[in-house]
């Protein structure tokens, strides 16, 4: 399952890139690459963990 958020963002940077290749830019193509690549990052960066909520629950059992 992880493997498709890196797909997405591999294949959302490749699609953003090749818009940008040609003379006359497509931006509607330009837009669904970086809505790719932006779903992929998300979709990872729901998986890790956040460090301050980790912290702040620490130093409230600490006091």
């Amino acid at each position: 399952m992880k493997y498709i958020n890196y797909i997405l963002i591999v294949l959302g940077a490749i699609v953003a890139i090749y818009s940008k290749a040609g003379e006359e830019q497509n931006q509607y193509v330009l837009i669904a690459g970086i809505i790719i690549l932006m779903t992929g990052v998300y979709r990872i960066s729901k998986t890790i963990p956040s460090k301050n909520s980790e912290e702040e629950y620490t130093e409230d059992n600490e006091n």
